[in-house]
């Protein structure tokens, strides 16, 4: 029992003489991003990371008119801090808060809570269409508005649970793998190495699933807000 609790123990808020660091575990990470200087040449870092961020916004925003533009800066910087908070986590002995579904949820809920207040104040008729698709017999419709409405309130639940359930069984599944390996190294030491290699394989799978779901995070957002506007 100890050992299967001590698994859980990386997902806990780290605390410091009591004080929790969750604070300091998001404002941290924006310290790490390059900021533009004086100089008329720019550095290769800062050059990639503006190519990324307009490559970025080009393919998120492609499909948005002209009002959802106004939420570049938004998407786009919560697409970076998450890719940061997730890449961050798989670094050892630290704490990744993305794997906290309050903290999700704090971030889904407003945003999705803004694209249906956007979408009502708007476009009120096309917004409230989107409960019944065109074409549905008369004795459903009662039925698939109910349905329509308890989906549309799902969304952001779907959001945050996604990220969480995500990030949390990669980092088990690496804890597993390496405290395997770590156990069979004076047993079977080729064993040890394959499953040593196989957590290599993982970890290399976990930094891509750390920034895919940052990007369908937003993305899904991105759809919900093309809804609306």
């Amino acid at each position: 029992m100890i050992v299967t609790l001590s698994f859980f123990d990386q997902f806990m808020s780290p605390t410091y003489l009591g004080i929790p660091l969750m604070t300091l575990a998001l404002t941290l990470p924006w310290i790490l991003f390059p900021t533009p200087s004086n100089r008329w040449i720019n550095s290769r870092l800062l050059t990639l990371q503006a190519w990324f961020i307009n490559r970025f916004t080009h393919q998120i925003f492609l499909p948005l008119n002209q009002g959802g533009h106004k939420w570049a800066t938004m998407l786009t910087s919560l697409m970076i801090f998450l890719i940061t908070l997730n890449m961050l986590g798989l670094l050892p002995y630290t704490f990744t808060p993305t794997t906290q579904l309050s903290l999700n949820m704090a971030l889904a809920v407003p945003m999705w809570l803004a694209t249906v207040i956007i979408g009502m104040r708007n476009q009120p008729t096309a917004a409230l269409g989107h409960l019944l698709p065109e074409g549905t017999p008369t004795p459903l419709i009662p039925v698939l508005i109910i349905i329509e409405t308890i989906s549309l309130f799902i969304r952001p639940l779907a959001l945050g649970v996604r990220l969480t359930a995500n990030l949390t069984a990669g980092h088990l599944l690496i804890q597993l793998i390496a405290t395997a390996a770590f156990v069979l190294m004076p047993l079977m030491p080729t064993v040890a190495l394959l499953t040593s290699a196989v957590l290599f394989l993982l970890t290399l799978l976990e930094i891509a699933v750390a920034m895919i779901q940052a990007y369908v995070f937003v993305l899904l957002l991105s759809l919900y807000l093309q809804e609306n506007v």
